[in-house]
């Protein structure tokens, strides 16, 4: 289903894309009786023809259904129309920390209030069996003002479902994918994510990735292999205490990270209070 600008789907009306992946495309649409601007999400294959595919997009929308935080963003509906998959979700008027990393590192405070937001999320998903395993800054939404949304719950894992296939396991961006993801692990726990948000704040503030490499197979081998670079050594003026919780954060043994979403967080607002 590629809809036109300006068509309807049921009550709603086209407005613009808003961006495309290898699932789905997302559309701005008007809600035709509430008047209310939301966010179309379909499922580009026909379902007959990518039934792995259709079923990742239901574990999606019922992933969605299941969670309700401010930094999380919402799903309102969920459709068949002919033989598609669609969801309609809360439309976030902001852009991606990914754009925002474009212009250079965030400074300091504002990528450590972002990723404290996050965390949140993750701590909120996490305490009802939710991994989002696809944390990273092209996920998180800032509005202008100053709320963070996290997206894209398309591969979490609900800890009441049966394993995912194969191909389940590998999605992901491998830029930000935790050691024990690259390895195969079946079920990765919430310090899976807290490894993937640390990656990200270390790219929010220095500007770079810490793993890094022309092929797949080498930037599998950077989490696996390569010595990190601490962030305060591409940034001296980087904050200690921040710069030792990223390092705890993407400590290679996952035994050895901070364990909670929330100890990440604890320690981040300790870092920069100490400023």
């Amino acid at each position: 289903m590629d809809l036109q600008l300006g068509s309807a789907v049921g009550d709603y009306q086209v407005v613009s894309v808003l961006g495309a992946g290898g699932m789905g495309k997302v559309y701005k649409v008007r809600n035709m009786v509430s008047d209310r601007f939301e966010a179309l999400k379909v499922l580009l294959p026909d379902l007959a023809a990518a039934p792995e595919l259709a079923d990742r997009f239901l574990r999606e929308i019922k992933v969605q259904a299941s969670l309700g935080h401010p930094n999380i963003v919402a799903l309102h509906n969920a459709m068949r129309i002919q033989n598609q998959l669609l969801m309609v979700m809360e439309f976030v008027d902001g852009v991606t920390l990914e754009s925002e990393l474009k212009r250079g590192p965030l400074p300091v405070r504002r990528a450590v209030d972002c990723m404290i937001q996050v965390l949140s999320a993750l701590s909120y998903a996490h305490g009802r069996g939710v991994i989002h395993r696809d944390v990273k800054p092209a996920n998180m939404i800032l509005m202008a003002s100053g709320v963070l949304k996290l997206m894209d719950f398309g591969i979490a894992k609900a800890a009441s479902e049966h394993r995912l296939t194969m191909t389940g396991t590998t999605l992901g961006s491998l830029y930000y994918m935790s050691p024990e993801q690259i390895q195969g692990v079946v079920d990765p726990d919430p310090r899976a994510d807290v490894y993937s948000a640390g990656v990200s704040l270390y790219e929010l503030v220095t500007g770079k990735r810490p793993f890094d490499g022309h092929s797949q197979f080498a930037i599998m081998a950077a989490h696996l292999e390569n010595k990190l670079i601490p962030p305060i050594a591409l940034d001296p003026r980087l904050p200690e205490a921040l710069n030792d919780a990223i390092l705890m954060a993407v400590e290679r043994d996952r035994n050895t990270r901070f364990q909670t979403a929330d100890a990440f967080r604890n320690a981040l607002g300790s870092a920069v209070g100490s400023t």
